[in-house]
This record gives structure tokens, sequence and C-alpha cells, in this order.
């Protein structure tokens, strides 16, 4: 089956890629391990040239990889320039960054000599999803390649041509052919990649449900597993928020990306005594917000990926308001050409309907009024996922208490949940295991080997 990429502003089919025979995936595995039995022995210094040299191709392509992404997933055109931008930068932190990670490090015991090496393990496979169709990619494959490993990578099958792009760009900068490799492959012979020798370790960023597959399959093959999964972010505003500084930033945070992030903030969770002003302002906020071609730059938000990501979407909204939840603005798609659905609040939204204990991937944004801050971390916690969460609010005591008290992986006090190339990213709970980025992430697919001399 060809991997098709369709513009969903307009819907018109862009481009098809073949995908690979089984013949074709098993030449490009042995590529691959060959171009690892390369690549561990390569100097730390020249991979940090070829990653520089990456990043300056990527620097001065920032616009056509940009108008790449959004024609093929419709995040919008200065979200595509900007991520691209982030993946130049995060390139050239770890061609500074990453040997001073990855050092061998001295331990003192009783013999003349001891420490602890990180030594690369193989050929990493990595399963991608389409909503950062460089980022995500980028996030996983750099660390991971510059501690001496390789990467080959399914790509959604959606954005094949961002894909491609990735896979070339490397090449182009001088990697040799395999280091990172994009397999066109389809999911039945995923199962079969995760049991091949050659394969060391498993990744994947995407869906609970495809986090549970493919950790089974690492697991029966006992092979190293990383999981990006979902989440259902809180966002809470405490007594002492800012809101001239917080209510434009609550939009940013459930719009970006046309709404379809992991990270995004997904539930607002207002204190009683700012719950009045906070809500009559958000709700003005996300009614402005403009709905259009994401190539216009007044544009703040573009189409959903699919249709079918559009009416899962619709569905979930809908269902909700039968229950007796209440769209303060928004609430149903756009009809016309494209995949559109508008910025959308809801409250009194029933625990128990959709909305109420699904992951919302659109600009769908849960606000619920709480007591207190205590009560508003209990009620951020109170969901399976637990991958990221902010607080707004400029008392210490209120930032000290939801940093120490939110069960997620990352928590972020006035600013939007974001990856950065400094910090480690991942989540508890539902939102998966294992990190991504910083010292931890570049150590993730390494053989964390002790020595010890007499």
């Amino acid at each position: 089956m060809p991997f098709v990429a369709t513009n969903p502003a307009t819907e018109a089919v862009l481009a098809e890629y073949p995908s690979l025979s089984n013949a074709e995936l098993d030449a490009a595995l042995q590529r691959s391990h060959e171009a690892y039995l390369a690549w561990r022995a390569t100097p730390m210094s020249k991979r940090e040239e070829l990653l520089n040299r990456a990043a300056e191709l990527l620097e001065s392509e920032v616009p056509v990889v940009g108008e790449l992404m959004t024609s093929e997933m419709g995040k919008t055109f200065a979200a595509a320039k900007g991520e691209a931008a982030k993946c130049a930068m995060t390139m050239r932190y770890y061609a500074e960054h990453a040997g001073r990670m990855l050092v061998e490090e001295s331990v003192a015991t009783s013999g003349s000599r001891s420490g602890l090496r990180y030594d690369p393990i193989g050929v990493i496979f990595a399963v991608m999803p389409w909503n950062f169709p460089l980022w995500q990619v980028v996030r996983m494959a750099v660390p991971t390649i510059m501690a001496g490993n390789v990467v080959a990578f399914k790509h959604a099958p959606n954005v094949p041509g961002s894909a491609r792009y990735l896979e070339d760009l490397f090449l182009r900068a001088g990697f040799p052919a395999g280091v990172l490799a994009s397999l066109f492959v389809e999911v039945d012979q995923v199962a079969g990649i995760i049991a091949d020798d050659r394969v060391k370790g498993v990744s994947l960023t995407g869906s609970e449900r495809a986090g549970r597959s493919i950790a089974a399959e690492a697991g029966k093959n006992l092979k190293k597993c990383v999981l990006e999964l979902g989440g259902s972010d809180p966002f809470i505003i405490g007594a002492s928020a800012n809101l001239d500084h917080t209510v434009p930033l609550a939009v940013t945070a459930r719009v970006q990306n046309n709404g379809q992030a992991c990270i995004a903030s997904k539930r607002y969770l207002v204190v009683r005594e700012r719950a009045d002003e906070f809500l009559e302002r958000f709700v003005a906020e996300m009614a402005a917000v403009k709905v259009g071609d994401p190539m216009d730059p007044a544009t703040g938000l573009g189409p959903l990926v699919s249709r079918a990501q559009r009416d899962l979407l619709a569905a979930q909204v809908s269902t909700s308001l039968a229950q007796g939840a209440i769209a303060l603005t928004g609430g149903a798609p756009i009809e016309g050409t494209g995949f559109y659905y508008p910025a959308t609040v809801l409250v009194d939204v029933p625990r128990d309907s959709r909305a109420g204990c699904e992951e919302l991937f659109g600009p769908v944004a849960v606000v619920r009024v709480v007591d207190d801050l205590e009560a508003a971390i209990d009620e951020a916690n109170n969901t399976p996922w637990g991958l990221g969460g902010s607080i707004w609010a400029e008392d210490q005591a209120e930032i000290d208490a939801a940093i120490k008290g939110l069960d997620v992986g990352m928590v972020f006090a006035n600013a939007i949940v974001v990856s950065m190339p400094e910090l480690p990213f991942g989540g508890t709970k539902n939102s998966g295991f294992g990190r991504e980025l910083s010292t931890y992430g570049a150590r993730e697919f390494t053989n964390a080997k002790s020595f010890f001399v007499a």
C-alpha cells in the first residue's frame, strides 16, 4: 500500500510513495547495521562536524521544509518554520554538548582505576507520529545518533515527504547511508522489525494504544523500549495569577499546532476566586482565533490533520454536549473544504463523558472551577496520564506546591510546557516511560558499562 500525503486544507493528494517489500526492508536494515559498525567507531569530533553541517543545511531551507510540513499536516506556516528552526538549534546543541554528556566517568573504588562508560548498542527502530513531522524525529534521533547508535524510523503514513526530507538531509550533510534511515513499512511489518536481531532498541511517540502494542513486542524480544505517549495536561490558574500574562498564553497553549500536541494544555483548572474573570477573557480570546489557510500569516488555527481526526474530535464534543456539557464558543466542525474545527471552550463537562475522560487532540479546552490550589492539584492528578502540566501564579508558595504536587514528568511555571534540549522530556503513568533530550535522552540507548581495574 503506498504512503499518501494529502493536504488537509485543500484535500488534494500531494504525493504517493511506495512501501518497502520484505526484501527491500531486509536490505535497509542490513545497511543500517553495517552503518552502525562503522559509526560507533567514528570520533565524536567527526559526529559533531556532520551534525553542524546538517543544521546549517536545515537553516538554509527553513521556508522550503516549512511549506512541506504545512502542506502535509496543516500546521500554520509560521509554526512549521519555527519547528524547522528548533530542529536546527537542537542539532547545534548536541553538536556542542553530546561529547560531555557521554564522556567516560571515573568512580572512586578500591581499584587503581574504575568508572563508567556509555557505549552505543546498535540499530534503534523508531515509530514516529505526524504532528511534528521533523521535531519528533530529531528529538529522538539526534541524541541517539550522537551516542554512536543509528536510527531506522517508520514515520506516520501521511507525512512521507517530511520523512524523505530528513533522511536526505543527513545524507547531504555527509552522514553515511543508514545512520538515519526512513522506512516506508506497513504496520504488519513492525513486529518483524522489532524481532530482528540487528535491531537493539525501540522508541515510539504516539498513542497509548500504539504504545501498548510496541511495548508488548519489545518485551517479547527483550529489547529496550522508550515510549512517549499521550497526555491531558493541566493548566492551573492560581489565586495569584497575572491574567494579563496568563490568558493569551492559555489560548496559545491550547491552539498551538492546531491543538494537536501531546503536551498541549487540555484541562484548565481555575480557582474559584479567579474563575469569572479568567473565563470571560479566555472565551473571548479563543473566539477571536482566526481559522483558515495555514499559509496565511494572519491565521492562528489551521485544519486538523485529516477528516478522520476532525470527525473523532467532533464526535467527542457532540456526545459530551448531549450529556450536559456547554460550549461557550465553538463546539462544531466548520463545513466546507478542509478539515477545520474552531477553537472551543467547554464547561460543565460530565466526568464520564468523552470530553471528560478522553484525550482531545484538537483545539478544545475543558475548563473546571475548583475551590483552591490543593483541589486543582488533586483534579490535575485525577487522570490516567502524566505528561506535563503548568502552574500560573506569582506567589512562590503556589508555584512550589504545584511543582511538588503534580504527578507528571514536566512542570512549567508561568510558561507553556515545551520540549527543549536542555531538559529531559517524558511522562508518568499512561504517558509512557523513558526520557528523550538532555543527558538522560543521550544515554537512553547506551550500555552503562562499569569497569574496575585492580
